[in-house]
């Protein structure tokens, strides 16, 4: 059926395009068909001179483990004034909600431990960082559990799967824990390490498998279901500053395990320099700080014990004051 209205050319595409509030629109197009190329856009050239907060790298790695790899390869904004870091971006989102405000760097740090102090935590997610991530799958499988990133992995559906494999040292070979069912700090014995380190490398021969029944003809789906946890996965991972350092509250934490610690030690490393002072403020209030509970406050006020029954929450707040060097007040 033709379309009756007379200022219709034909093509389904509005004649009086534009984005003035008051212009009649006399058609509605197909999306697939909008005029797009005629709506105005202005380009306006940048205030201030900016500069790479790369310096011009294409991307900036470190290595973990014997074939992991931590690499940052992209930041927004990638263009800072010249003089600031990345952390312009934080303070410009803050400042959106009152006007201009302040302008000195001075005044910028105090705003961003400010924010960082009251968890006020929109503004630090104005930046983001995209990294290339190259870790065992086992590390892969906890790091995945922080679910605020955009994450594309490498596909053992599509890809043969690289020969490369995760094994501590065997001065890292730990005990477990009989209060933490999480993981343990203290060393195995020199036997139990060896014989460890012996299971693994047995693992491993199994790749030689994997291989041939490739070879013949065997799908990547289903011959990746006998690799072990300790083969080496990849992907890129984009984040925003905020979720990040929330990962790295809990995964630079002594608590987490050692491997990923390490992974969480190198994100660390290579997003400080880009935004050193919310890098700051983060090791001072969330990193190097302490959350206390109502009843945490009350005993420290009264100076009476914690009112509870709880042995493990007992133990907690134990562990705290020795942490902020009160235990000896008991």
């Amino acid at each position: 059926m033709s379309d009756p209205n007379p200022q219709d050319s034909g093509t389904g595409i509005d004649p009086q395009p534009g984005l003035e509030p008051d212009a009649p629109r006399t058609t509605h197009p197909h999306p697939a068909r909008l005029p797009v190329h005629e709506i105005p856009i202005l380009r306006r050239a940048p205030e201030v001179e900016l500069v790479d907060v790369m310096d011009g790298d294409g991307r900036r790695e470190v290595l973990v483990h014997d074939h992991g790899l931590m690499a940052l390869v992209d930041v927004m904004p990638r263009l800072a004034p010249v003089g600031q870091t990345a952390d312009f971006a934080i303070v410009q989102a803050a400042r959106v909600s009152y006007g201009v405000g302040t302008k000195k760097v001075s005044h910028d740090r105090g705003l961003i431990r400010y924010l960082a102090r009251h968890r006020h935590t929109t503004p630090f997610e104005m930046v983001e960082f995209k990294f290339h991530c190259v870790m065992p799958i086992f590390v892969a499988r906890q790091w995945i559990r922080h679910r605020t990133a955009n994450v594309n992995e490498y596909s053992a559906r599509y890809s043969v799967v690289p020969e490369r494999f995760y094994r501590p040292s065997e001065g890292n070979v730990r005990l477990q824990s009989t209060t933490n069912r999480q993981g343990g700090d203290e060393r195995v014995t020199n036997a139990t390490a060896s014989e460890f380190l012996d299971y693994l490398a047995a693992i491993e021969t199994q790749y030689a498998r994997y291989s041939e029944l490739l070879e013949q003809g065997l799908t990547r789906e289903q011959a990746r279901i006998g690799l072990p946890q300790s083969v080496y996965t990849e992907w890129y991972w984009k984040c925003d500053l905020h979720n990040i350092m929330h990962f790295l509250s809990l995964r630079m934490d002594s608590h987490a395990q050692d491997e990923i610690r390490d992974y969480a030690y190198a994100m660390f490393a290579l997003i400080q320099p880009i935004v050193p002072m919310a890098a700051e403020a983060f090791l001072d209030y969330r990193l190097g700080g302490e959350v206390l509970t109502r009843l945490e406050i009350e005993s420290l006020r009264t100076g009476e014990p914690l009112a509870t029954t709880n042995k493990r929450e007992a133990s907690e707040w134990e562990a705290k004051r020795q942490r902020m060097g009160l235990a000896d007040e008991s």
